[in-house]
C-alpha cells in the first residue's frame, strides 16, 4: 500500500480548518506563510485573489512528496477590494459601505505537489441586508470581524445579516470544498478510504 502524502495547510485560519475536517481531511501540519498581502496598484480583486492563494501556496516549504493547500479569501465591492479590517473603525467603514447592497466573496484554491501546482477560485454573489446602527454597534462590539476579509464572518453572528446568497456557501466562509476536494485528489492525496 502507498503512503499517503502529508498535507500541509498553508493557513493560520482555524475555518478552514474545521471546512477540511467536514470532508474528514486532517493537515499533517499547519504552517502559514508570510507574504506581503498589499494588493498591487490597479489590481481587480480575483486576479489578486488568485496570485495570493498561489504565492501562498509556493511561499510555503515542503518536501517534494508533501501536499500543500492554500487559499485566500477576498470580499469586493465592484472593483474595491475589501480585506481584513485594520481595526474596529476600519471594520465599521467596510460594514456600512456593504450595508444593504451585493458584493462578492472571491476565495481562490491553490494546491501544490512538488514543482506542480493546481488552481481553482470561486466567486459567491452575497446580499448584506441593511445594517441598524444597533446591529453594527452589536457586531463590532463583538469583535467577530477580527482577521475576516470584509469585516465579517458568515458562519459567526453576521450570519443573521445575510439574506441571500448565490454560489458557494463554504466559499464565503473560507474554503469551497467541492472545489478543493478536487484539487486535492489531482494533486494525488486520497479523500476516501480505499482510494490508493
Amino acid at each position: 500500500m502507498t503512503q499517503t502524502p502529508n498535507l500541509i495547510l498553508g493557513s493560520g485560519s482555524p475555518r478552514r480548518r474545521e471546512l477540511l475536517s467536514q470532508i474528514g481531511v486532517t493537515p499533517h501540519a499547519i504552517r502559514p506563510p508570510d507574504i506581503n498581502e498589499d494588493p498591487a496598484k490597479g489590481e481587480l480583486p480575483r486576479p489578486y485573489c488568485v496570485r495570493l492563494a498561489r504565492e501562498k501556496a509556493l511561499a510555503i516549504e515542503a518536501a517534494p512528496d508533501e501536499i500543500v493547500l492554500s487559499a485566500d479569501t477576498t470580499v469586493a465591492l465592484g472593483r474595491r477590494i475589501l480585506g481584513k479590517p485594520e481595526d474596529e473603525k476600519e471594520a465599521a467603514a467596510f460594514l456600512t459601505m456593504l450595508s444593504g447592497r451585493r458584493h462578492r466573496v472571491i476565495t481562490a484554491v491553490a494546491v501544490r505537489r512538488g514543482e506542480k501546482v493546481w488552481e481553482k477560485d470561486v466567486v459567491t454573489q452575497v446580499k448584506m441586508k441593511n445594517l441598524s446602527e444597533l446591529e453594527l454597534n452589536a457586531y463590532l462590539a463583538s469583535g467577530d470581524w477580527r482577521g475576516k476579509a470584509g469585516g465579517y464572518g458568515i458562519q459567526g453572528m453576521a450570519g443573521a445579516f445575510i439574506p441571500w446568497i448565490n454560489g458557494s456557501f463554504t466559499a464565503v466562509v473560507g474554503l469551497p470544498l467541492a472545489e478543493t476536494a478536487n484539487l486535492l485528489s489531482a494533486a494525488g492525496f486520497p479523500l476516501y478510504r480505499g482510494e490508493t
